[in-house]
């Protein structure tokens, strides 16, 4: 199992969440060697590489991907087509091309619409749509999944999870979400779904169970 932009807050999450299964190994795609230790100690072992440059030996030999990776909110629009898009496009297309079927997708709410963002800020759902769209087209067996505005909170375990939801005044915790992502990968009800999750009432399991 290997989680792209796994020394991300969300992605360490991921990492600790699967770990928790003794039977799997997980690996954690980072650019950087001084980020291999905190891979180590969550659990997980560190694959050097960079979404930005050749990721093909990083997915040798894995079962599935969960794509967590983003430029972050301090870069511009050229690191986030960089990352957020064309990253994603070439992790999917070295799945493919590696026949590894199952992949987990990390995007956001909104990048069904693009259009609809403010104009400054509408370079990140494009990115996202034509990374979705791109997944959605390769054959693969995926889920997107799609979270409305994250916290830091503490995971509160329950969800909602639709198509469509409303996320009006709605937040996550991003621990929720790696729980979310984590689940998602052996959960056959998320196969070839995209969905949109918040805070809400039902365990994720069950929730993801009713898909």
């Amino acid at each position: 199992m290997l989680i792209a932009g796994a020394h991300g807050t969300t992605g360490k999450q991921i990492i600790e969440e699967l770990s928790k299964n003794r039977q799997m190994n997980v690996y954690g795609m980072i650019r950087k060697e001084e980020q291999a230790q905190t891979i180590k100690e969550i659990g997980g072992h560190p694959i050097l590489a960079d979404l930005e440059g050749n990721v093909d030996k990083a997915v040798d030999n894995m079962e599935a991907i969960i794509f967590a990776a983003g430029s972050g909110p301090k870069t511009g629009p050229d690191k986030t087509t960089a990352v957020d898009k064309n990253g994603a496009i070439k992790l999917v297309d070295a799945a493919k091309k590696k026949g590894i079927e199952r992949f987990v997708m990390l995007s956001s709410v909104g990048s069904d619409n693009p259009e609809q963002a403010q104009e400054e800020m509408r370079h990140y759902p494009r990115a996202k749509h034509d990374a979705d769209e791109h997944l959605k087209a390769s054959g693969l067996t995926y889920r997107i999944v799609r979270p409305v505005a994250l916290t830091n909170e503490q995971a509160i375990g329950k969800i909602f999870a639709d198509e469509k939801v409303d996320h009006t005044n709605k937040s996550i915790p991003r621990a929720d979400v790696a729980a979310v992502l984590a689940q998602s990968v052996t959960e056959e009800k998320t196969f070839n779904k995209t969905f949109e999750i918040f805070s809400g009432t039902l365990p994720i399991k069950e929730a993801l169970n009713n898909m």
